[in-house]
């Protein structure tokens, strides 16, 4: 299936359903939808770090620090997070992913989406899909955090990466 035609859920500004319409159309439309983002990290505590191919829909040839993607119509955050993990990591038997939070991502430019937040170990080797992903590597964090200055991230991807340094220095 092309990746613009799979249907997803219209959410209103409290996250609830009050439509369905393909991806495409919701993207051409500015329509608010759901994205889960799961940071993948390996038996070494290093991050996975990838660039998004140039294909993509959305941010395309970007850097991004989290796997993951859009929800589909009935589908809860949960499942859309290890579904979302296993494809892109390309791995199968990947433990459930640990929610932390949720917040709604608006760039102000017609791009937002209830955003939940998840992280989850990955120990497999990792054989990401060629559509999905140009380049990835499993990084220390501090290479992460010396790289946000000098790569072109997923602006979506950066508000959660900083929301979720605030969430951990919180608790």
């Amino acid at each position: 299936m092309n990746p613009a035609d799979e249907i997803l859920d219209i959410v209103d500004e409290h996250d609830r359903v009050v439509a369905q319409c393909p991806r495409g159309e919701a993207y051409a439309r500015g329509l608010r939808h759901r994205c889960v983002f799961i940071q993948a990290r390996d038996a070494a505590g290093r991050l996975f770090v990838h660039r998004r191919t140039a294909t993509k829909l959305v941010f395309p040839a970007l850097y991004d620090m989290f796997v993951g993607g859009v929800v589909g119509a009935g589908e809860s955050y949960d499942e859309a997070a290890l579904r979302e993990a296993e494809e892109e990591l390309g791995v199968t038997g990947l433990p459930r992913p640990t929610f932390l939070f949720k917040f709604l991502y608006d760039d102000g430019a017609g791009n937002s989406w209830w955003s939940s937040v998840y992280e989850v170990r990955c120990e497999l080797p990792v054989r990401p899909q060629v559509e999905e992903v140009q380049w990835h590597a499993f990084l220390p964090e501090e290479e992460v955090e010396w790289r946000l200055g000098e790569w072109e991230w997923v602006p979506d991807g950066l508000a959660a990466y900083e929301r979720l340094r605030a969430f951990r220095a919180a608790r």
